[in-house]
């Protein structure tokens, strides 16, 4: 009897061939195809040698490869690649088969093709993926979402890929339709974020208190065994340890300008959508827009002027400082997140478990790190919790990294230095806790410009008011909605 795979995979770049070789050790047998057939001769006479796999060369050999109900995953680049592999997959495929985009796919691309393919009497997951190549190739961490019918026929293949910590798998149902990738999309905003804000503390290191690389590789391999163990601590040691051939520092050779593949901006517009102030992940995005205006920072340096950076502090303390300004900016780079979450659960009625999402996160992905369980408990004992910053245990750090948040920010902003991350979750930390904001005088402006109305403190809420500001207005006023 002909051998018959699990499941099927498409797209054989490296994120793909270390899915498929993390699967084939799990114990499955994949069937593998890649529109590029020669790349699937290159894969089973390579790395797959030897191994559980069947290398396809069309999508009818793939399918037919497969047990059923047939299983296919996509893991091939975001927008029309994934609808033009669909539009070939659903003739080939039977009711209840079930089509997989482990790619970073926009959201709203998702549900609108869970509720296409479901129409064809198939079933459809969208699932983040994250990791990169490492978490692909020894566990990552899967955010699945879309039909759920389908959940219950992958989930042996994905809880057994996934990593583990304390035996638990990083992965889990998400939610309906667009959940799964949606997770993904405000979890690559928080990763913009957590990058963001690293970077600003390594740039004041390197700038106002003149550190070496090797004295940053120390501070910040410290900083990896506390508060602020994660992932991406743990890379940024390594690359601030890391001699070129000259034995210099290599991360002094890369060009300034950061790129980016869209699901920050995602975030932000989703956050916009939503009317959720994401102030600190934006803010990581439009740093990356600004650094790749290379040519015209370079010219601006040579007119504009500003401060020259110096320290004449304890250095010791203010490392210090830059480690608990770090934490908290960090913190509040999740609580952002979350909050929008939580607004888009309600928009699109999807069950999100905020605790468990957190719990998906801690191993195998970019932004594990130390205190997701936190979270989860966080939202274990108060499931309607508003925002992160309101729960004990992260209310009593940031309130505590205060006066060293307020330092850091204060000492980059005298000394000419960009920390817009830091400044940013600072800013809104102070607004969020402030009941009293200047947003009166900006709707008395709307209301005199416009006739936009207002609503009064002394009257309840929903009842809108319009003055004649100048006497010759009149009574009419402007139609009460919110963009």
């Amino acid at each position: 009897m002909e051998k018959k795979a699990e499941i099927g995979l498409i797209g054989l770049a490296v994120m793909g061939e270390n899915l498929v070789l993390n699967m084939e050790s799990k114990g499955f047998t994949v069937a593998v195809y890649n529109r590029t057939t020669e790349k699937v001769d290159k894969f089973i006479n390579g790395r797959g040698r030897g191994k559980n796999f069947i290398g396809t060369h069309s999508l009818e050999e793939l399918v037919i490869s497969l047990k059923r109900p047939r299983k296919v995953m996509m893991l091939v680049k975001a927008g029309k690649p994934v609808d033009d592999f669909i539009e070939r997959l659903i003739p080939l495929l039977d009711k209840g088969d079930i089509i997989i985009d482990g790619g970073n796919s926009h959201f709203p691309d998702t549900i609108r093709r869970t509720e296409y393919v479901e129409r064809k009497g198939l079933l459809y997951i969208g699932t983040g993926v994250s990791g990169g190549e490492e978490g692909a190739l020894k566990g990552p961490s899967m955010m699945p979402g879309g039909s759920r019918e389908a959940w219950p026929l992958v989930k042996n293949i994905f809880q057994s890929v996934s990593a583990k910590v304390n035996g638990e798998p990083c992965s889990d149902w998400v939610g309906d339709n667009g959940a799964g990738h949606f997770v993904k999309m405000v979890h690559n905003g928080i990763e913009y974020g957590d990058m963001q804000l690293i970077s600003e503390a390594y740039f004041m290191m390197k700038n106002l208190l003149n550190m070496s690389h090797d004295e940053m590789y120390h501070v910040f391999s410290g900083w990896n065994k506390g508060e602020l163990d994660s992932y991406l601590i743990e890379i940024t040691a390594d690359i601030l340890a890391f001699r070129d051939e000259d034995g210099e520092p290599l991360v002094e050779k890369i060009l300034d300008t950061a790129g980016q593949k869209g699901t920050g901006k995602w975030t932000g517009i989703a956050a916009l959508d939503e009317g959720i102030p994401l102030t600190l992940i934006v803010e990581s995005v439009f740093a990356r827009a600004l650094s790749a205006q290379k040519e015209e920072r370079v010219t601006a340096s040579r007119e504009l002027t500003g401060p020259q950076p110096s320290f004449s502090g304890n250095k010791k303390a203010f490392i210090e400082d830059i480690r608990k300004a770090l934490y908290a900016s960090k913190i509040i780079s999740y609580a952002q997140g979350y909050t929008l979450m939580r607004e888009a659960a309600g928009h699109y009625g999807w069950a999100l478990d905020f605790g468990r999402i957190a719990l998906l996160w801690r191993g195998g992905c970019i932004i594990r790190s130390a205190f997701l369980g936190k979270i989860n408990e966080a939202f274990r004992k108060r499931p309607g919790l508003p925002n992160l910053i309101l729960d004990p245990y992260f209310k009593s750090i940031v309130e505590k990294a205060q006066d060293s948040w307020r330092k850091v920010v204060s000492n980059a902003m005298n000394n000419g230095i960009p920390v817009p991350g830091m400044a940013a979750a600072l800013t809104y930390f102070d607004g969020y806790r402030t009941d009293r904001l200047p947003a009166n005088l900006l709707q008395a402006q709307r209301d005199y410009f416009g006739a936009h109305t207002y609503e009064r403190i002394d009257r309840p809420r929903g009842e809108f008011f319009h003055t004649n500001w100048t006497g010759t207005g009149g009574n009419t006023s402007a139609g009460t909605y919110n963009a």
